[in-house]
């Protein structure tokens, strides 16, 4: 089985769904995981987007993957760009590995990048145009997707779970390689953080730790 999974920016991969890719790996699925944004750009840094994609290559490789894209459109900036544009390159992913689970990220976060391309996906995978494509799935994004009002956007209310009991700890691992991202307890890009929001969705579906995800289609 085939399973893609497409990210706006460098960690977002590991935090929403890190521990469902390394049981996907697990099982001996093929794993391609797609960047779409540069990483570090936004933040007057291009002298590390080649550390950055190195420190994605390990984060991966940690987990189990070695099919690593990184597309290199503009860190928070997706919203200056015509969809179509963003859509190609997804469309362009999807036709070449022809995926039948993709993941990617909740359409109500509060990052606009996360916004735009959640509906990116969902042009790219729309059923005739992605015949392959069985399952389409959004993650949660810690302090992306909570923060986000319910006035202004939709509310994360998951009804698939993922148990990573097997894989919490390599998803941490895994984290901690985007050092500069990694946050001191209680902010939520935490490694305890991380692992108390894991075993908080694991305490809803009877497991010690699991993953949550919106289904946008599933087919059986």
């Amino acid at each position: 089985m085939k399973v893609l999974v497409v990210s706006a920016h460098p960690d977002d991969e590991i935090l929403g769904v890190g521990g469902t890719v390394g049981v996907h790996v697990r099982r001996g699925h093929e794993v391609r995981v797609a960047v779409m944004c540069e990483g570090d750009s936004a933040r007057q840094r291009p002298d590390r987007l080649s550390e950055v994609k190195e420190q994605s290559r390990r984060a991966a490789a940690i987990i189990g993957v070695t099919d690593v894209i990184h597309c290199g459109l503009p860190d928070q900036r997706l919203d200056t760009l015509p969809l179509w544009e963003v859509t190609r390159e997804v469309e362009a992913i999807v036709r070449s590995f022809e995926p039948a689970i993709v993941y990617t990220h909740f359409g109500g976060d509060i990052n606009r990048d996360h916004r735009v391309l959640a509906e990116a996906v969902l042009v790219a995978t729309r059923p005739y145009a992605a015949p392959s494509v069985e399952e389409v799935l959004m993650f949660e994004t810690p302090s992306s997707t909570e923060w986000g009002s319910p006035e202004l956007l939709p509310a994360f209310h998951p009804c698939a779970f993922v148990d990573i009991t097997r894989t919490l700890e390599k998803k941490v691992e895994a984290f901690l390689c985007y050092a500069a991202e990694v946050c001191d307890y209680p902010h939520p890009r935490s490694a305890e953080a991380l692992r108390q929001r894991a075993c908080h969705w694991g305490s809803l579906v009877n497991c010690g730790a699991a993953e949550a995800f919106t289904v946008v289609r599933w087919l059986r």
